[in-house]
């Protein structure tokens, strides 16, 4: 293992967001923070609480899930996709550095940027809403496999985009509809029973169905299902990205 390859990617990753700081940090906070203020202090005082937890409280999983998602894969497709607009991403694959060495460097850097966020957002939130975590393990342990498989997932977009519009199509058109759609602002209990069903489809649900468990112990899926489903996307995503970087696809060409 080339550690000096890894390291020098990694901090050569966050030197990047370093510089851009404002960007990547205070602006997710900014936009996570109203709708705390909306939804969790003016909305949420006028619902009913859902399972036994405050609206405001109910919301916070899901909002951390999906500023989560959107800079894991905004953060590794970034990174990889600079490399190859300006050229330098040659240097990296005439050094001796395998691809174990460069997914550590950048998806590594990806999802430390993510969970840096998320433990911002979820200090920020308690100025908005008082909420407990009934099992911190395991709310890390989520917070920590959600990152790197949307860490992964932004590398692969990275690696298939060849121009800046695509970068924000998956994201924007795909992974946020998801992520709405996939239980953040409510129980999918509360849906249809056809509309609980085809929830189930939506891969998000099971990211946030864990994530929320961790944090009150209610759950709309069985928790080893949100694990299991977690891993088998990780596991994926890892083969898909061995594949390109092997392969060459969209790289050396």
């Amino acid at each position: 293992m080339n550690l000096h390859a890894v390291k020098a990617i990694y901090l050569f990753e966050m030197h990047r967001w370093w510089r851009t700081l404002m960007q990547s940090l205070a602006s997710p906070v900014i936009s996570t923070s109203l709708y705390f203020v909306v939804f969790g202090s003016a909305i949420g005082s006028r619902m009913v609480e859902i399972d036994g937890v405050s609206y405001g409280a109910f919301i916070i999983p899901g909002l951390l899930m999906l500023a989560l998602l959107t800079e894991s894969i905004s953060n590794a497709a970034f990174g990889i996709f600079f490399p190859k607009y300006n050229g330098t991403i040659y240097e990296l694959l005439s050094a001796p550095v395998s691809v174990a060495e460069i997914l550590l460097g950048y998806v590594g850097a990806a999802a430390s940027k993510s969970i840096v966020l998320g433990l911002l957002i979820l200090a920020t939130a308690r100025l908005f809403v008082d909420y407990s975590i009934a099992h911190p393990l395991w709310m890390i342990a989520f917070l920590l496999l959600t990152a790197i498989t949307f860490s992964l997932f932004g590398f692969i977009i990275g690696v298939w985009a060849d121009d800046f519009q695509k970068l924000q199509i998956v994201p924007m058109l795909i992974v946020t509809p998801l992520a709405f759609l996939g239980g953040s602002f409510y129980s999918i209990s509360m849906l249809p029973p056809i509309w609980q069903t085809i929830t189930l489809f939506n891969p998000v649900v099971y990211l946030i169905s864990g994530f929320r468990w961790s944090f009150y112990g209610i759950a709309d899926v069985n928790v080893a299902v949100s694990l299991g489903m977690t891993a088998l996307f990780l596991l994926v995503c890892l083969l898909v990205v061995n594949w390109m970087l092997r392969s060459g696809y969209r790289i050396k060409n």
